[in-house]
């Protein structure tokens, strides 16, 4: 199978720039200092409409933990509705119970709402206590692949358990390793678990155009770009493995 490159975008030219690149699939998000969170109704549709590559904008309604209550839930549902309504291909989300465990009464509801739209387990699973449990959950509940560190800080860091995961699959479920995912370990990555698919934001803070900081205000944090460099160096590595 060809090897395929995820972009997760945290902003439109992120996302335009992972296109160029020669990225197969955007993940579509706010946030970062928050590990990502649900874009605005217009970030994804302008995005929709710039890109033409598959979208799947993350949703989430806030940072955190990924145990919500029903007034969120609701939210959940309206924002999958709109995706599908603006022409995304899928989204990213992830639900669990308080114990940690995946809620597989509602992640089924989330995959009945967003079909025909495909649906990424996002690393809400890095969170369960049984990774091997909580694969064969996620299998069950119809989702397409799952993005995953291996339960580490980084995916090169989970490497063993990534390898494990996608042999437990077996082919039912694409097992997308993601977070510190560059070009200088993505070969390692190839070799070690035998993933075809691979997610990372290669991002780099984007310079800043404005001329007058007040030093007294701190709430104006960085603001990330995707290096599009970067992502050609991990896409040449992707197609040389095939």
């Amino acid at each position: 199978m060809p090897h395929i490159l995820e972009v997760c975008a945290f902003n439109l030219p992120s996302a335009v720039i992972a296109e160029k690149a020669g990225a197969r699939r955007v993940e579509l998000c706010e946030n970062p200092a928050d590990g990502g969170t649900t874009p605005s109704y217009g970030t994804i549709k302008l995005t929709r409409e710039k890109i033409g590559i598959a979208l799947y904008p993350i949703i989430r309604p806030r940072g955190g933990n990924f145990f919500y209550d029903e007034d969120e839930f609701a939210v959940i549902k309206q924002d999958i509705l709109l995706c599908k309504q603006l022409g995304c291909d899928g989204i990213s989300t992830g639900v669990h119970k308080q114990n940690g465990e995946i809620d597989t009464e509602r992640l089924k509801r989330i995959v009945e709402w967003a079909y025909p739209m495909g649906v990424t387990c996002h690393r809400v699973f890095d969170a369960t206590p049984d990774p091997l449990q909580a694969l064969e959950e996620i299998i069950d509940c119809g989702c397409e692949r799952i993005l995953t560190s291996g339960q580490q800080s980084t995916a090169p860091e989970g490497m063993a358990l990534l390898g494990q995961l996608v042999q437990q699959a077996a082919g039912r479920i694409i097992i997308m390793p993601g977070a510190g995912v560059r070009s200088g370990n993505i070969q390692t990555l190839i070799d070690g678990t035998g993933a075809t698919e691979f997610h990372t934001s290669a991002r780099i803070t984007a310079p800043d155009p404005v001329t007058f900081r007040n030093p007294a205000i701190t709430d104006a944090g960085p603001w990330y770009i995707a290096n599009e460099e970067e992502l050609r160096k991990i896409l040449d590595v992707l197609a040389k493995a095939g």
